[in-house]
């Protein structure tokens, strides 16, 4: 054993000497960053390593960093080089070309924790960096030259993307998830300085967000009554920073949340939102505007390729998240500006091509790849479209050529989970990720060989050495078997639902017979390893705690196998082993080591246990009983030497041999080589830690992953141990290591791997042919095992007799129908079942019949129990034969019953705490109870004040401001007595009528100044201030105290009054009490069926009846203690002896026959007098002596006495009972009006504290007013102090600037002077050439090459063409010139005759020359930028000066409106309705905007000037209205009179004119002119009788007229019918007519016709023309001619008499 240790120890320090590591390869995923490093090749990070990968071979290049996990990263295919920053205190970000991989730089930069973001710009040397906490400073960078330019905090902001504008590096745009800003970059010289400008994106509809100044006050709004309208902010009490930007949450409008930009050609940029907008923004004018889709007017269905990954077991939940991606509205995350268009991609998966005019645009899907997409970025010639997804999957699409789109990277689903290599482990290895995707990789150079999806989350992964076979442990306790035989096609062949328990652990023996598993709660499951075996589960065992880690090793010789299982159990907190033996007896004889449930015997397996000194958290074993641990706690390694126990129960405590201290990270886990000679430790930090098994010291160590990922998941060795496979836990990095040897070193592992080959060479052959020849394992094939399984179940069921299936059978048989799904484990139980049934089937039957018959006697003795009486009759519960069973449900029932009852006391002392709480605040704390009264009859209701006890505070409050009050008095007092002067004298008389006025005055006048009427309920108002002084603060709060003090004696004044009342109903009751108890006892006498009314307090009068119950309320039953109910029993005994002692009294019962129950007769029982009649009664008259007869005459005679005195009672008990009801309800009425003058008086003091609380209301809020005006004047202050800061500095940046102009530009002039001098100089220093060469040098001279003409390359696809940075294209420019410079100083262009040595001076004062002029230029363009550079700073300077002058105008106003608000004083009046004159309006309440308080007696003295006034008008009126009216008479008059003489001229003049006829000179010449005109009338009768005769004939020759027309008519209608037809047909040969004649070209023909008969109508019309004038002519002339025949008609004259 010595010289083994030693030969070991020799091996360590020489592997410890030569053993290096190298990277082989590494395979890992990103969803970030991906990007073209040149055409050809692409980039990204993953874990702690850059993958650059060629799009065409698909190989791999590895860049490690060397610091750990890769933060972050940024490439630019232009310059070909990447960055990126290590994940350290104070990081460091590294810059390295390719395909050299050489380190450019290192930037070293101010940020302590971590960089966010990195971004080169388009073209030029320059980075952009933004840091994260604590700095979020954005930082410029030359990164050629390593120079910070410049840089800017803006501390709190999270920045999610930043790119460079390609079209000028000057700008930068940076986005989160809440805003998008612009930053300028601006130069000064040397100098450089950032300016943000942020973007004012639309609310999250696409509407614009109006824009308003929440800081400063708007002028064009007023409120004249409630002061001035102040901001947000001061309402708020801000003065500070929180003011400028303070909005109430409601105001706050949410705008987008941006997902994703891009620049344009045109400087624009292109932003997506999560929302599902597209927007534009002018990056000048930084305004977003909304893009509108507008579809093409000849849009077709777009040809879109498609992209679908099928797993291999198709999953329903993947087609369902699927269509639920599809309906929802898609969110852009990823843009490409392109020459021509836009490609953009999102949430849906499709990559959508826009072109955009104006504010629409038109898209067309390109292609299709059905996962959300994240990054879109083009290759440096735009000929190469790179897709990424979120899940890290990269395509390659080239839109100019139309290509399929290629599948570069086929990511997981999620990290990896585990690695391994596959048998015999130098040519494939597999890993698992946690989504259940297994991955087959070439293990020489890490190619993807090929992918399964087992669509479930794995926990689990192990490769079988025994055969090409891979198994998966599952979540849900599946394991599944993978064939990898054909590396090409993996497949699972079969799948094992252990138990319900997620499988943690799988472990295979060194010679592949046993899979050891490991699940939860301790469950370890045995099964054969073998695929010739169908992986039979040989068995389980349980340990006491969970199963942290599991060793096996096996034993060639005895072909034994002892697994190791590692626990920690938490009541001892320390490390358990417990290790058990798999002989092959269990694989041989199965049944024989297992129990009937499946359970390994421990017989078989010789399970022992060892206690270590501290709890571990991974172990593992030697074949030597060598144990080395990884502590939980703390980082060391243990190493343990393991005796052997002679009995299981020997628990001593292991003690550790050797410990050495670890730099890792606890906790973590270790894992031997398989030869066991090397011993590697990994943790969180990612350091993988290979130590010498013996020495334990560390051979190797190797950074592969990071702290900042979770470290190392897992680790394998190959069998031949030159590879080592090790993957991240939440890195999503797999990387393949490899030992670096030289000469012998590794023999000893080779020789290991090929012994094991030997070994297992035959079983590999074997399984792996089996393992080809079995069926590939779906859901079908589970489905048809599990059917037939069903049908041999029911077979077992129909041999069985009916008879023997009872409720027990079926539940069995229904539990072995249901084995869909069903685990092994509970296979295995109901197969024992199954066999118990069985074995115990015929003791079962008897004891089902036994049960029942005993039933069916319990039935019998039920039904005869229930015929019995009820005194013999028993409980049901006592035919209950399980006494046990019955005492179970009484204790759950009483522990019920306990808990219901704890739960409502509980609840009880819940209410009871909350009852208390209320009582003590709302009523205990009353001094004043609140109460009401009410009317007896009215349904008036007056309730008190309630009123708590003023505090102490209070009334020194109230006691210092009376103090104060009254020295204010006295010293305005004594001041009226030294100021004032005495007045002349006045008689005593006089003096005191004007002392009376005033007193009158002033007592009609105090109420209406005060505002209100306090004083006549109870206030005092004289100690108040006048409310025109109030004009201070503490005014203002003692006139507040001075009104509170006053509406509590108003309150108490009132109370006192109610208190009266009350007690006054107290006594109105008690009176009425006693008078109804004679009203009673009048009622019973006189048997009337009257309610006698009871008048009472109810709850509201009376409120302590709330705070008591009383037992009538209660409306279930009390719950008694044992000693209440005994207590009560005995009371209620006693109770009941009282009473029979009572009835047995014999005196009682005699009193009671005699008399009644009474000793005396009293008045009021004559109504219940009753004479007895006599006996004989019963007999007739007839049979009644004498003596019978006078008995009966005396019986009738008291019986009628009985009657009038009965009848007189009554009446005087009825009016008895009158005259109480009439004083009861005169009580009562009197006592309800006096409870209406108290609801009057109540009403009234509502009314005045009402007045007096709206003064307070007042008060507070000009205090509320002043202290905001005080806090926006603080801000506004707070304000101007920080812009003339602003001020000082933009001052001192103008002036700091200006005096680098003045400078630069004086530095510009004397180059400028020195270019002029050597021009001009010229001559003279060439001025021993001859002239004729003078002319033709100076001409050279002057002469400059062409300037360099940058080539547009127009077919490319690069939207932004070929950009070189500033510093570039100047070097450019002038290496050009230089060199053209260099071509005219070739001997060649030298002048005929000139010397060499004169044309070498010449070309070297025109070089001299030459960088003279490109220098003058070069300062000029500097020059220009500076000067840019101070306009901007004067702009700034001048923005900041309007700035100042509009606080400082505000400040101004304020303090205006501050000192009107002082001075402008709200006043309360009380005013009659007579004394407010206001127009009528059409609101409810007046508007006093306007008004203005005038006195009374200046209102008086008005009124009696106006009535003085307006009788004077009056009169005047009068006396103007009397003048007016005798005008109008003789107006009238004068009408009239010369109405009558037109009249009469009118006669005069008739009279003269009058035409004599025959008719006038008949009537004038016959004396019987009535009998002749009598018979001119008969004869013109006889004439119309003849002329109506006539008339009749030549009606009926009109009617045989009218009847001949009728014909004709109908004789013209046919005809005109056969017309119109005829009509129809020349049209139709017209028309053809005129077709004939278009076609025969007779225009001219007809146009010459149709010109003649435009003449012949032109002449007709003249010559109508000229008839109609000649007509006219002779109706004149007629006219004429009759006017002077009218001159020759006979008229008479006037005569003269």
């Amino acid at each position: 054993m010595e010289s083994d240790e030693g030969n070991g120890e020799e091996n360590g320090r020489r592997l410890a000497r030569g053993a290096e590591l190298e990277m082989r390869w590494v395979q890992g995923f990103t969803n970030r960053n991906v990007g073209f490093v040149n055409n050809k090749t692409i980039c990204y990070p993953s874990g702690n390593y850059i993958l650059f990968v060629d799009i065409e071979t698909k190989k791999k290049t590895v860049l490690k960093c060397k610091n750990g996990h890769v933060g972050a990263f940024a490439v630019n295919g232009n310059s070909q080089v990447v960055a990126f920053s290590d994940q350290k205190l104070n990081p460091i970000i590294y810059i390295y070309t390719f395909p050299g991989l050489v380190k450019q730089s290192e930037i070293k930069g101010e940020a302590q924790l971590d960089y966010s973001l990195l971004a080169f710009s388009y073209m030029g040397p320059y980075l952009a960096t933004y840091s994260s906490v604590p700095e979020f400073a954005l930082s410029i960078w030359d990164w050629q030259e390593n120079i910070l330019l410049c840089s800017k905090s803006q501390p709190g902001v999270k920045v999610t993307s930043m790119s460079f504008n390609p079209m000028n590096w000057h700008q930068l745009c940076l986005s989160n998830e809440n805003s998008l800003t612009i930053w300028n970059i601006e130069r000064n010289d040397q100098e450089h300085h950032l300016k943000s400008k942020p973007v004012r994106l639309p609310a999250e509809d696409g509407s614009p967000m109006c824009k308003q100044d929440v800081f400063f006050s708007h002028p064009d709004i007023q409120d004249l009554y409630y002061g001035p309208v102040l901001p947000i902010s001061a309402i708020a009490g801000l003065a500070g920073d929180e003011a400028e930007t303070f909005r109430p949450k409601d105001d706050i409008q949410p705008s987008v949340h941006p997902t994703v930009h891009c620049w344009t050609a045109t400087s624009d940029l292109y932003m997506g939102c999560e929302e599902g907008h597209f927007l534009a923004i002018n990056a000048e004018t930084l305004k977003a505007s909304l893009l509108y889709y507008k579809p093409a007017q000849d849009a077709t269905e777009p040809r879109r390729t498609k992209f679908h990954s099928f797993p291999l077991l198709c999953d329903d939940s993947l087609k369902k998240e699927e269509d639920k991606r599809r309906t929802q509205k898609p969110v852009l995350l990823a843009m490409a500006y392109h020459k021509d268009g836009l490609y953009a991609a999102g949430s849906d998966g499709i990559v959508r091509f826009y072109q955009i005019k104006g504010t629409h645009y038109q898209m067309d899907d390109s292609f299709d790849v059905s996962e959300p997409i994240t990054s879109l970025d083009f290759s440096p010639d735009y000929n190469t479209l790179l897709v990424e997804t979120d899940k890290g999957s990269v395509y390659v699409y080239q839109p100019s050529q139309n290509e399929e789109v290629i599948k570069l990277l086929d990511a997981c689903n999620d990290h990896f989970l585990s690695a391994d290599f596959l048998t015999p482990g130098n040519k494939y290895c597999v890993s698992v990720a946690i989504s259940g995707e297994v991955h087959v990789w070439l293990l020489e150079d890490g190619t993807f060989i090929s992918k399964l999806c087992l669509n479930t989350q794995a926990t689990a992964m192990v490769c079988c050495p025994s055969s090409h076979s891979v198994a998966v442990g599952t979540k849900v306790g599946h394991i599944y078997f993978i064939d990898v035989t054909k590396a090409e096609t993996p497949r699972v062949v079969h799948r094992v639902l252990l138990s319900d328990l997620p499988v943690h652990h799988l472990q295979y023996d060194q010679s592949g017979q046993y899979l050891i598993t490991g699940a939860a709660k301790g469950h370890i499951f045995i099964l054969d390893a073998r695929p010739s075996k169908l992986f039979q589960v040989l068995g389980y065992l349980v340990l006491s705690s969970e199963v942290l880690g599991l060793s096996a090793i096996y034993d060639v010789e005895s072909e034994l196998v002892e697994v190791m299982a590692l626990l920690c159990p938490p009541d001892i907190k320390r490390g358990r082993l417990e290790i058990f033996c798999l002989p092959t007896a269990i694989i041989i004889d199965n049944d024989e080591c297992i129990d009937e449930r499946g359970m390994l015997k421990n017989r078989v397996i010789q399970k022992h246990q060892y206690e270590l000194d501290y709890p571990l958290s991974s172990a593992v074993r030697q074949k030597d009983d060598i144990v080395y641990g990884y502590c939980n706690h703390a980082p060391f390694i243990c190493k343990y030497h393991l005796a052997k126990k002679k009995t299981w129960k020997d628990v001593s405590v292991t003690l550790s041999e050797k410990k050495i201290p670890s730099n890792q990270f606890a906790p973590g886990f270790l894992h031997l080589s398989p030869n066991s000679q090397l011993l590697t430790s990994v943790a969180k930090d990612g350091v993988l830690f290979i130590h010498d098994a013996v020495t334990l010291e560390t051979v190797a160590q190797e950074h592969c992953h990071s702290y900042q990922v979770q470290g190392i998941g897992s680790l394998s060795f190959s069998l031949d141990g030159q590879f080592i496979l090790v993957n991240g836990v939440d890195d999503g990095t797999l990387v393949c290591l490899k030992w670096k040897t030289g000469g012998n070193e590794m023999k000893e592992a080779t020789d290991y791997w090929r012994r094991i080959l030997a070994v297992l060479n035959n079983s590999i052959y074997n399984e792996n042919n089996v393992l080809k020849s079995m069926a590939e394992w779906n859901i079908a094939t589970e489905s048809l095992l599990e059917s037939s399984l069903e049908k041999e179940s029911q077979e077992v069921l129909q041999k069985k007799p009916s008879v023997e299936v009872t409720d027990e059978d079926s539940y069995h048989n229904l539990n072995i129908l249901s084995t869909d799904e069903m685990t092994w484990l509970n296979q295995t139980v109901q197969k024992a079942i199954k066999e118990e049934i069985k074995k115990f089937a015929d003791k079962r039957k008897e004891l089902k019949k036994g049960i029942k018959k005993l039933r069916k006697t319990i039935q019998e003795m039920m039904y005869e129990n229930e015929q019995v009486p009820d005194i013999e009759r028993l409980d049901q519960q006592e035919f209950n034969l399980d006494i046990e069973e019955q005492e179970r449900l009484q204790t759950e029932s009483e522990q019920e019953v306990a808990r219901v009852r704890k739960a409502i006391e509980m609840e009880n002392l819940a209410k009871c705490y909350l009852r208390d709480i209320i009582k003590k605040e709302c009523w205990d704390s009353m001094s004043i109870k609140g109460h009401a009264i009410k009317c007896f009859h009215a349904a008036y209701k007056v309730t008190n004040y309630p009123m708590k006890e003023r505090s102490k505070e209070e009334l020194e409050a109230l006691e210092r401001v009376l103090q104060l009050k009254k020295i204010e008095s006295a010293d305005l007092k004594i001041r009226k007595e030294i100021v004032e002067f005495q007045s002349q004298a006045i008689p005593p008389k006089e003096e005191g009528e004007k002392v009376e006025e005033e007193a009158v005055t002033d007592e009609s006048t105090s109420n209406s100044l005060i505002g209100s009427l306090s004083a006549q309920f109870g206030g005092d108002t004289s100690i108040l201030y006048h409310q025109m002084d109030l004009h201070t603060r503490e005014e203002k709060i003692n006139q507040i105290i001075l009104l509170q003090d006053i509406i509590y004696k108003v309150k108490t004044a009132f109370n006192k009054e109610f208190d009266t009342v009350a007690r006054q109903k107290e006594q109105e009751i008690a009176r009425v009490k006693e008078r109804n108890l004679r009203i009673q006892e009048i009622v019973e006498q006189l048997e009337l069926q009257e309610e006698v009314w009871e008048p009472a307090l109810t709850d509201d009068e009376i409120p302590e009846r709330a705070l008591t119950v009383e037992d009538s309320e209660i409306k279930v039953e009390k719950y008694l203690t044992p000693q209440q109910r005994a207590k009560a029993e005995m009371m209620a005994k006693i109770e009941m002896e009282r009473r029979l002692a009572a009835l047995n009294s014999a005196r009682q019962r005699a009193l009671y026959d005699m008399m009644g129950g009474v000793l005396e007769i009293k008045k009021e029982d004559i109504l219940k007098i009753e004479i007895p009649p006599p006996p004989f009664v019963s007999k007739p008259d007839t049979l009644w002596n004498e003596e019978e007869k006078k008995v009966f005459k005396e019986y009738e005679k008291k019986v009628k006495e009985l009657n009038e005195e009965r009848e007189k009672y009554r009446k005087t008990l009825e009016t008895e009972l009158k005259k109480l009801q009439t004083s009861i309800q005169e009580t009562t009425q009197t006592f309800d009006d006096t409870v209406s003058k108290l609801f009057e008086r109540k009403v009234k003091s509502e009314m005045v504290i009402y007045q007096e609380e709206l003064k307070i209301n007042n008060l507070l809020y000009s205090l509320l007013l002043d202290e905001e005006l005080s806090t926006r004047e603080a801000g506004l202050n707070h304000f101007l102090d920080k812009k003339r800061k602003e001020k000082l500095s933009t001052a001192e940046a103008v002036q700091v600037a200006r005096a680098q102009v003045d400078a630069y530009r004086e530095t510009y002039d004397n180059l400028a002077a020195e270019d002029k001098i050597l021009e001009r100089g010229f001559k003279k220093e060439f001025a021993d050439v001859p002239a004729h060469h003078i002319d033709h040098l100076f001409k050279l001279y002057k002469r400059r090459p062409r300037a360099q003409k940058i080539k547009m390359h127009l077919d490319t696809a690069n939207p932004y063409g070929d950009r070189p940075g500033s510093a570039r294209a100047y070097k450019e420019a002038l290496a050009h010139l230089m060199k053209a410079i260099d071509e005219l100083d070739g001997s060649e262009n030298m002048p005929e005759g000139l010397e060499l040595p004169v044309w070498e001076r010449f070309c070297l004062a025109r070089r001299t020359k030459v960088e003279s002029e490109q220098l003058v230029k070069r300062k000029a363009l500097t020059l220009a930028e500076m000067q840019a550079f101070l306009q901007k700073r004067m702009d700034d300077d001048e923005k900041i000066r309007m700035d100042i002058e509009k606080i400082l105008n505000e400040l101004n106003t304020l303090r205006e409106e501050k000192m009107r608000f002082q001075l402008d004083l709200t006043v309360q009046f009380l005013l009659k309705q007579g004394q407010v004159e206001l127009e009528s309006a059409a609101e409810l309440i007046p508007d006093y905007t306007d008004a203005i308080l005038l006195h009374k007696s200046v209102i008086e003295e008005l009124n009696c000037t106006i009535r003085a006034q307006g009788e004077k008008k009056i009169a005047s009126m009068v006396e103007s209205k009397d003048f007016s009216k005798g005008i109008f008479q003789l107006e009238w008059e004068h009408k009239k009179m010369k109405m009558l003489m037109e009249d009469l001229n009118q006669r005069a003049r008739d009279i003269q004119n009058l035409h004599v006829s025959r008719d006038r000179q008949l009537f004038l010449r016959i004396l019987n002119y009535d009998s002749r005109i009598t018979h001119q009338v008969s004869v013109m009768e006889q004439t119309l009788g003849v002329m109506d005769k006539l008339h009749k004939k030549k009606v009926k020759n009109c009617q045989k007229v009218f009847k001949d027309l009728e014909k004709r008519i109908s004789l013209k209608e046919q005809a005109n019918y056969k017309l119109s037809q005829e009509l129809q047909e020349m049209l139709v040969s017209v028309s053809e007519r005129r077709h004939i004649f278009e076609a025969a070209d007779t225009r001219l023909v007809s146009e010459k016709a149709a010109k003649e008969h435009y003449q012949d109508i032109v002449q007709r019309r003249q010559l109508v023309d000229l008839a109609k004038e000649q007509a006219q002519e002779i109706s004149v002339l007629q006219a004429e001619v009759e006017r002077l025949r009218m001159r020759t008609f006979p008229a008479l004259f006037e005569m003269e008499y």
